[in-house]
């Protein structure tokens, strides 16, 4: 989703593992409401339309997120001359986003706001990603059967229905058959080791997370030692249950 309306503070919104960038598709309206610049929501590496990287890793797909956007010479769909980027990730993309602020030779990043990452791994639950990321792609004999596998990939279930038109980017047809177009590979993108990434990024972050949110807690976001703000009553997947009070965290940004 790309919008191209003029101004400076540009929103990059960038969504969580086996999602697309069209599960930001619902918050058109509202942007073109309250936000005063352009926004734009890819898909990140092995996700959507996006090709696959050979191998996954955080500055990979950061890598790929700022040639998207024109780095060095900001070409093409991505940033004019004097624009900032104002970055909006939720779980996987959260850590994307931490990851695109630390690169060298950074894009005009001007805050990160990680929402819902999950911030502590344990051994057992990296082997059960690097298992999955092995697992041969699920071929369906219907778009629905496929839907509803994208949904419960992509934390979504209960969320979005199956027919909504912001499924169909996570989707892939073949004759006749479909499959999540989410490369697995991606599973295995590893630890994200934030104390690192946090201590390489040097302009605002806000950690934010859903109070019913069980993939983290306040304390252990508490622990790396940026602003915490807890949404209540939301989970996991904030950002498609109230648009509204996850977009305002992006208003000390403008």
């Amino acid at each position: 989703m790309v919008d191209d309306s003029g101004g400076r503070p540009v929103l990059l919104l960038l969504h969580g593992m086996g999602a697309s960038g069209d599960v930001w598709l619902p918050w058109a309206p509202l942007l073109e409401d309250r936000w005063p610049g352009r926004w734009l929501a890819p898909d990140l590496a092995g996700h959507g339309a996006a090709p696959p990287l050979p191998a996954y890793s955080f500055a990979g797909l950061a890598e790929r997120v700022a040639a998207g956007l024109g780095s060095g010479g900001r070409a093409a769909t991505g940033l004019g001359s004097g624009e900032r980027l104002v970055v909006l990730g939720h779980s996987l993309g959260g850590v994307v986003g931490l990851a695109l602020a630390a690169r060298a030779g950074g894009l005009p990043v001007a805050a990160v706001i990680g929402l819902g990452i999950k911030a502590v791994w344990s051994p057992a639950e990296l082997a059960k990603a690097a298992e999955l990321a092995e697992r041969p792609v699920t071929w369906f004999a219907t778009r629905e059967e496929a839907a509803r596998r994208y949904l419960r990939v992509a934390g979504l279930t209960g969320l979005v229905t199956p027919d909504d038109p912001v499924v169909d980017a996570g989707l892939r047809s073949d004759g006749g058959r479909w499959r999540l177009a989410m490369d697995p590979a991606a599973f295995a993108v590893g630890d994200p080791a934030l104390p690192a990434l946090l201590a390489a990024t040097d302009v605002p972050v806000l950690l934010a997370r859903g109070e019913h949110d069980p993939m983290v807690t306040d304390a252990q976001l508490a622990d790396l030692g940026a602003p915490v703000v807890t949404l209540p009553g939301l989970g996991h997947n904030a950002h498609v249950e109230d648009p509204e009070a996850v977009l305002a965290l992006a208003d000390a940004y403008r």
